[in-house]
């Protein structure tokens, strides 16, 4: 049969924005949950279920060093996912990587101890983090390209804060699930078998976050590019080669927010049981105000960056976070829940969500549409390794080193701080930006045009794809 073009083919209904928004806040959501849950077990349980042979300070090391694997495994994850977002869709990617992290976190809650099977356990638990990690992975890219993408240009903060919220939403989730199990059992019976009732529950929630995915569109740009042959067969290699100043400035511009939330939401559980005594749920109080919080402070930072600029708001995080870690540490030592409390809401609401609000526009903007994903996914979780993934892990191992006094902690994190500030000071503005403009960040020569004529200013720009 041969098909007359008099009649018109019938194309899947495109997905709205807020779809799109909607679709990214409740994935990124069990993403993260599935992802947090493993950091607060490591704080909280993981050294003596699975090394117990080691110090209560040597096995929380262990514990943390387990949880850094997952962030090594992320810029792999990145790289997998960018290609095949850029290349295949970004929403088969969403699916996959969904799909993965839940059944990771399941057989986190399903492995047998240290007790029962010896080394094979520990063993076991790194595996089955590095799965976490390469599924976080590919996550991020996509969800955060997919709904700026979607956004019109003059909301791209707002939307791509989605994708951010999610994060919240999932350490929130995480942290109340851990918080509840821990007030419904006794100390034996949680660190018997009630710590592994949040890992099981994710199945549930990966359930619900695929049947919201399965009903997306691709973006409209990156459809037309694929119908036509116009997508890298290696977009990571492209984007490296042609855009790879990008990169940099947005591995840079995450290392310093990263190591700011991961202190303030990890590290600082261990901190502040050794300040304020074993028995103390200060920290995981405060984890969970400080998300709950965010789930509005983070929209309200985008739309304040998609109306002054990404860069000034970003700015302002990175160097009053840098500013605020030495009264933070001087705040937990007082003694007082309440005051510890307030310190790390204070750190989180307002100096970490200044930059982490409108990272997923500022970095997807940074792109053109045909190394978007790859692009944004090598600078955000390369970022993650460098500042988030082993910060807890040096963090602790600092302290140690400063006898118990955090000067070497605060050291250390005002110099991430400083490169996080460089990084966003030497990177373009892209607020108000077509999401095709060749960049001020770009440091190579733009491709050939595949037709001689230049393109209106409001024309997209498409390159031919590598041969």
């Amino acid at each position: 049969m041969t098909r007359n073009p008099a009649i018109p083919t019938a194309t899947p209904r495109q997905s709205s924005a807020k779809q799109v928004g909607f679709a990214s806040f409740i994935g990124t959501t069990i993403e993260w949950y599935d992802f947090f849950l493993y950091g607060t077990a490591a704080a909280l349980v993981f050294g003596p279920v699975f090394f117990p042979d080691s110090s209560p300070a040597v096995g929380v090391i262990a514990a943390f060093a387990t949880y850094a694997v997952g962030f090594l495994a992320r810029p792999l994850g990145g790289i997998v996912g960018g290609h095949l977002g850029d290349s295949v869709g970004r929403k088969r990617v969403l699916v996959v990587s969904l799909t993965t992290m839940g059944a990771a976190t399941m057989g986190i809650g399903l492995l047998p101890t240290h007790a029962q099977v010896g080394l094979l356990a520990p063993v076991l638990l790194l595996v089955l983090r590095l799965i976490q990690g390469l599924a976080v992975g590919a996550e991020w890219g996509g969800a955060a390209v997919m709904s700026v993408e979607f956004a019109p240009t003059e909301r791209r903060g707002l939307y791509g804060s989605f994708t951010q919220m999610g994060v919240s939403s999932g350490m929130l989730l995480a942290t109340s699930a851990f918080a509840m199990t821990r007030g419904l059992t006794t100390s034996d019976a949680f660190m018997t078998w009630g710590w592994r009732l949040p890992f099981l529950a994710s199945g549930l929630l990966v359930v619900l976050g695929l049947i919201i995915r399965m009903k997306l569109s691709e973006p409209t740009k990156f459809a037309e590019l694929r119908e036509s042959n116009q997508t890298h067969k290696l977009p990571v290699v492209t984007v490296l080669r042609t855009e790879r100043r990008a990169v940099i400035l947005t591995t840079g511009m995450r290392i310093s927010q990263n190591a700011v939330y991961y202190i303030f939401t990890v590290f600082a559980l261990v901190y502040i049981k050794d300040s304020l005594g074993e028995d103390s749920n200060a920290g995981l109080i405060a984890v969970m105000i400080a998300s709950a919080i965010g789930l509005v402070s983070v929209p309200l930072w985008a739309m304040l960056s998609d109306r002054v600029g990404r860069r000034p708001v970003f700015l302002f995080g990175a160097v009053t976070s840098g500013l605020f870690i030495l009264p933070f540490f001087g705040l937990v030592d007082s003694g007082s829940p309440v005051i510890a409390v307030v310190a790390i809401v204070i750190g989180m609401v307002v100096f970490h969500d200044a930059m982490y609000a409108p990272q997923a526009a500022f970095f997807s903007e940074m792109f053109t549409t045909r190394v978007r994903f790859s692009g944004a996914s090598l600078g955000y979780q390369i970022g993650s390794v460098l500042g988030g993934g082993f910060s807890p892990l040096i963090a602790t191992s600092l302290l140690a080193l400063g006898g118990g006094s955090p000067r070497y902690v605060v050291i250390y994190f005002i110099g991430l701080s400083v490169v996080t500030a460089l990084c966003a000071y030497l990177a373009p503005e892209t607020y108000r930006a077509q999401l095709d403009e060749k960049n001020a960040s770009d440091d190579a020569a733009p491709v050939d045009l595949p037709t001689p004529r230049q393109p209106a200013a409001d024309e997209d720009v498409l390159r031919p794809a590598d041969a």
